[in-house]
C-alpha cells in the first residue's frame, strides 16, 4: 500500500492561500481600527498638506510600533496594520520553506531560503547600508 505524502501540492496551496487571506484580513482590520480611532480622536482638526511630515522616529521600528500599539497609540496601531501586511508575504515564504524542508526538496529549500534572506534584508537592512 502506498501512502499519500503529507504535503501534497494541493494541501500546500491551500495552506498558503489561507495564510495570505488571514494575513490580509487581520492587517486590514488592525489598520481600519487604528484609522477609525484616529478619526474619532482627531477627525475635526484642520489638515495642512503643504508640508510633508513623516512618521516620528519612534514609529519607524517594528519593536517600537508594537510597544506603542500596546499602549493604544492610534498612529502606532495604523503602523502595526501596515507591518502585518508586510509580514504576510514573508510568512508565506517561511511557510513554503518549512514545507519544502519537510518534503526534503533541496532545490526549492535553497531557492526559498535565498528569497527569505533577501526579503528580510530588504525589510530590516535595505537602505541602511
Amino acid at each position: 500500500m502506498s501512502q499519500e505524502p503529507h504535503w501534497t501540492d494541493d494541501r500546500m496551496a491551500q495552506g498558503v492561500g489561507r495564510l495570505l487571506k488571514s494575513g490580509v484580513v487581520v492587517a486590514a482590520c488592525v489598520t481600519a481600527a487604528g484609522g477609525l480611532a484616529l478619526l474619532l480622536q482627531r477627525g475635526g482638526g484642520t489638515v495642512d498638506y503643504h508640508r510633508f511630515r513623516g512618521e516620528p522616529a519612534e514609529l519607524r521600528g517594528i519593536v517600537s510600533v508594537v510597544t506603542a500599539s500596546l499602549r493604544l497609540q492610534v498612529a502606532a496601531v495604523i503602523q502595526l496594520g501596515i507591518v502585518l501586511l508586510l509580514a504576510t508575504p514573508v510568512a508565506r515564504v517561511l511557510l513554503s520553506l518549512v514545507e519544502f524542508i519537510l518534503r526534503r526538496d533541496h532545490l526549492y529549500t535553497t531557492i526559498t531560503s535565498v528569497v527569505l534572506v533577501l526579503l528580510l534584508y530588504g525589510l530590516f537592512l535595505g537602505g541602511r547600508l
